[in-house]
Order: C-alpha cells, then structure tokens, then sequence
C-alpha cells in the first residue's frame, strides 16, 4: 500500500463502513436462521433417544451386584461374567451365525427384488412394492404369531434355519428401500448400452450396475444383519433350547432377575453396531474417492 492511500481520511471511509454493515444477509445465512427451530428440535430428540443409551455404558462398568447409575465402584466383574457364561457365548453364537446368514441370505434376495421393480415397466409393479414392504408395516407381534404357527406345522420351531428365514422376512423390506434408492440416481441407459453390446442382462447387472450401486447394497447388508442380530420379538416365539438368541436370553434374564451383565452385552453391542456404521462410512467415503479418481 502505498503511504498516501493508508492517509484517506475517516470521512471518506465512514459511508464504505456503513454500507459494509448494512449490507443484505445472505440466502445461506437466512435459510440458517429460518432453520434454526429445526436443529434446536432435532437436537432435543437425539438427546432424547441417545441419554438412556449412554447411561448403560457406565453401569455395565458397576460393581454392585444390581443395575447402579451412577457407580459407586468401578469394575469389569459383569464382562468377566459375561465371557465366562457358557449360556451366553452360546446366545451370541447364534445370534451372530443367524445374523450372518440373514444378511447372505436378504440382501440378494432385497436387492434383485428392487432392481426388478425398477426396471418393470408392468401395472402390477407398485402393488407388488407394497405387498413386498408389509413385514414393516404389520406389527412384529402378529408377524411372529403367525410364523410360531406355521413353524409348528412344518417343524421348523427352535432351529436355525427357521431363525434366518423368519429374520429374512423382516430384513427383505429393509434392502429394497436401500437398494431401490440408489437406483432412482442410476442412469438405466448405462445398462442398456452394455446389452446393446451384446452383453446378457444378468451380466450387464452385474458388470455395469452393481459396481455403482455396491455402497447401497453393502449399507443394506448391514443393516440387514443388525435387524436379524437385534430383533427380540421373533426370537422369542421360534428360538430356543440350543438355538436361543443373545437378545432373547437377555429378555429372560431381565424377566427373572435384574443382572448387570445385560448392561455389559448392551455395551457390546452398541460398540458392534457403532463400528459397523463406521466401516461402512469409510467404505462409502473410499468408493467415492475411486469415483472421482476414476477414469
């Protein structure tokens, strides 16, 4: 700067200055203010839903010999408990080859099932979108009713294989959402050209769409495994005996007596399904990294 520009005089500059303050907000400052009842609320009902969550975390860490917030002692005594039970390394066994296997099982079955719908040109198409989506809409309770009495039918009561087909029911719903969402942003011709190339449809699919939808169909599977590995209500009308599920045997356990290790399995759970949120965040943030560097 040069010494006679830093020498304007403060009457010039006021009217610059004044201007500068009473310039117009912007749109992204005013669509912030105008939101700002929206994120008071969202805050308040997160830390509706996440407090009574946190407050196990510390009590599974308890001493006392029944559920204690906050502790008086600090302790490992209930994960010492917990990996020692036979009964309860034997429920999470289950409960995590069921989840397995409902995710291996509900994720092709959710995923061709929406790339179906999305490809079907029938009038038929959107009733059957409803009809496939109804394990979500009628109560778990008269779902899991039914399946007890069919299940006492075909002998199925009890067993894994009743377990993972009764959870695959419920996960379906969950991977077509996902699966169908991503393909409303996919370009269909893409497909279209790679079968114009002489290329199968089933290989088109496989080769040209699948790759670009695959952060949807792995979100999918994930949550396709937690809604098998978390679910309660199903497990407690066809499991049981050497097939009983880790959440039913902490239902039963809080039935009979309040015993701090279900604090502790809380814990470890919320620890699996937190990091596996994570996995797929940094897989999702990688496949699009790949994108973008991409040809």
């Amino acid at each position: 700067m040069r010494p006679e520009e830093s020498k304007t005089p403060a009457p010039v500059l006021a009217p610059v200055r004044q201007r500068w303050l009473d310039r117009p907000a912007s749109a992204t400052q005013i669509t912030h203010r105008a939101r700002l009842w929206l994120y008071v609320l969202a805050g308040t009902v997160l830390a509706f839903l996440l407090l009574p969550t946190l407050i196990v975390i510390p009590m599974s860490f308890s001493a006392s010999q029944y559920l204690e917030f906050p502790p008086r002692k600090w302790s490992l005594r209930w994960y010492e408990h917990y990996f020692a039970s036979v009964t309860w390394r034997d429920a999470t066994v289950t409960s995590l080859k069921a989840a397995a296997l409902t995710s291996l099982l509900a994720t092709p079955i959710g995923t061709l099932a929406a790339y179906g719908l999305s490809a079907s040109r029938l009038r038929a198409a959107r009733a059957l979108q409803v009809l496939l989506i109804t394990p979500m809409i009628v109560p778990v309770i008269l779902i899991a009713v039914g399946v007890f009495y069919v299940y006492v039918k075909v002998k199925l009561n009890n067993s894994l294989a009743g377990l993972v087909l009764a959870h695959t029911m419920l996960a379906v719903p969950i991977v077509m959402i996902v699966v169908a969402s991503a393909l409303k942003s996919f370009d269909m011709n893409q497909e279209m050209v790679a079968r114009s190339l002489g290329a199968s449809r089933p290989r088109a699919f496989l080769t040209v769409t699948l790759p670009q939808i695959r952060f949807a169909v792995v979100s999918a599977a994930v949550l396709s495994f937690l809604t098998s590995f978390d679910e309660v209500i199903l497990a407690l009308f066809v499991s049981g005996g050497a097939n009983s599920t880790l959440t039913r045997q902490m239902f039963l356990a809080l039935r009979d007596q309040i015993d701090p290790t279900i604090a502790a399995i809380s814990t470890i759970m919320i620890g699996v399904t937190t990091l596996m949120f994570v996995l797929v965040q940094v897989f999702g943030r990688a496949d699009r990294g790949a994108r973008e560097d991409g040809p």
